[in-house]
């Protein structure tokens, strides 16, 4: 029974050209990082954001964020469920269209939101004959419809991956032992599914807090209804404010590094520890 040394991993230590690289990807992404926070307005932060106007955008982005997690939870859950539990025909067409919004452009989506609900879209004069409902555009129900179009997709991917992740021997066990599918449903499958359903919210909400672009063409621009956090930093710069811009811009930032830091877990595995070969007998 002999010792056997463990050979060193020659990819443990990554060519030069590598780290040189990487390095420089960093410093793509951190230096408008670095650039912002260095003009920031550290002294007048506060005052900044204590503006009536940029409380205002943050109540409305509060709001539409909120709204729109909550309709992503309601609508996406079912969603999720049928992709990872049925078998159907198309399901991969449903799932294409489920995630086009994630890599559409968000312009895009405000001008197809506005050509089916506007005032004569395809759902618009449906929901004006029906139920009197003259227009989105324009409302805080507009800017939450626009916000929950880009964001479900984050909540209908997550819980789709904790669903097909979760171990089916125990919710087949509870309908052996005499559980029916609604208590099977409420204490197993959602139980064990809520990390994944956290993050998904956390996800679609910290989308729809950023969302920009299908807001401002579907819902527009209008002060304690539409804009937003990011439409009025918009505003700002365009209106000759910088520090007013930057300062929201940094709440912002600031909200989703601890988004990030809060989901680190979620998207990096830990390291699962091997087995020492070193100390294994071979047969003599």
């Amino acid at each position: 029974m002999t010792d056997r040394a463990t050979p060193k991993d020659p990819n443990r230590r990554p060519p030069i050209a590598i780290v040189a690289m990487a390095i420089i990807a960093v410093a793509v992404l951190a230096l408008p990082l670095v650039g912002l926070l260095q003009r920031t307005p550290w002294s007048t932060l506060g005052t900044r954001l204590g503006e009536t106007a940029t409380l205002e955008a943050l109540r409305v982005s509060v709001v539409v964020s909120l709204l729109a997690a909550a309709v992503s939870m309601v609508l996406g859950m079912p969603l999720a469920w049928v992709l990872a539990r049925l078998t159907f025909r198309g399901r991969a067409l449903v799932r294409a269209v489920v995630l086009l919004p994630m890599v559409l452009p968000p312009v895009v989506g405000g001008i197809a939101l506005f050509f089916a609900l506007g005032r004569k879209g395809l759902v618009g004069r449906a929901l004006q004959n029906w139920f009197g409902v003259d227009t989105l555009i324009g409302t805080t129900a507009g800017a939450v419809i626009a916000a929950a179009f880009v964001s479900m997709p984050f909540f209908v991917i997550t819980a789709e991956a904790g669903l097909r992740q979760l171990d089916p021997r125990l919710e087949s066990a509870a309908s052996t032992l005499g559980a029916g599918r609604w208590t099977v449903l409420r204490r197993i499958t959602l139980p064990l599914l809520a990390p994944s359903l956290a993050a998904g919210a956390t996800l679609s909400w910290a989308r729809a807090l950023g969302e920009f672009g299908a807001t401002i063409t579907f819902a527009g621009n209008h002060p304690g209804r539409t804009r937003t956090l990011p439409l009025a930093i918009a505003q700002a710069n365009e209106a000759g404010q910088p520090e007013a811009a930057i300062a929201m811009s940094v709440l912002l930032i600031g909200v989703s590094l601890l988004i990030l830091i809060g989901l680190r877990h979620r998207w990096i595995a830990p390291r699962t520890s091997h087995p020492d070969t070193s100390s294994e007998t071979s047969p003599s």
